[in-house]
């Protein structure tokens, strides 16, 4: 068994106007085996359709610049190179983690936005700040970088950068790799 620790960023606006539809513009992935060992990592960008150009809150936010989305693949490429990185069609099984649905809810998205099948996130996936919090026994769920911090690591990286935010989730993730359910 392989864990994916991914992190996706999007599109993003000041606020979430409720007309713009996000697109993912960055996935960053971790893969570790069932020992929490790291056996590579996995750092793209993609151009999204809808909305091709960031907003100023985005470049902020993410720190992703438009000149390097301009010059990204489109998803479809992009999120084949990842199934293929992530071992989705070898014969070893691999299951997709993340800090919360929402990384899960915009592939599935994104692959309907774009014709594409989404099984192997849809049936695959461990949300792993619900668990986390589940073993904590915590009722309010703390972010990420704090929780990085709680369990004693430092955040090392870009916050709100794809693989950034997946090596370091990566990190929590390894420290309880036998207390997740899945």
């Amino acid at each position: 068994m392989n864990f994916i620790v991914y992190d996706l960023e999007a599109t993003c606006w000041e606020g979430n106007p409720p007309n713009l539809v996000q697109e993912t513009i960055e996935i960053g992935a971790v893969k570790l085996n069932r020992y929490g060992e790291e056996g590579g990592t996995f750092c793209r960008f993609i151009r999204p359709v809808l909305n091709p150009s960031l907003s100023l809150f985005c470049r902020q936010l993410t720190t992703i610049e438009q000149p390097v989305i301009d010059r990204a693949m489109a998803f479809e490429a992009v999120v084949e190179d990842f199934k293929d990185w992530a071992g989705v069609y070898d014969e070893m099984d691999c299951l997709f983690c993340s800090w919360g649905g929402f990384d899960k809810r915009l592939l599935i998205q994104d692959s309907c936005l774009h014709k594409l099948d989404f099984d192997w996130i849809d049936s695959h996936h461990l949300n792993v700040r619900r668990q986390y919090h589940d073993i904590k026994k915590w009722r309010q769920y703390k972010g990420l970088k704090k929780v990085v911090n709680l369990e004693g690591f430092e955040f090392t990286g870009t916050y709100h950068r794809g693989i950034s935010d997946a090596q370091n989730l990566s990190k929590v993730f390894a420290k309880y790799i036998d207390e997740w359910r899945y």
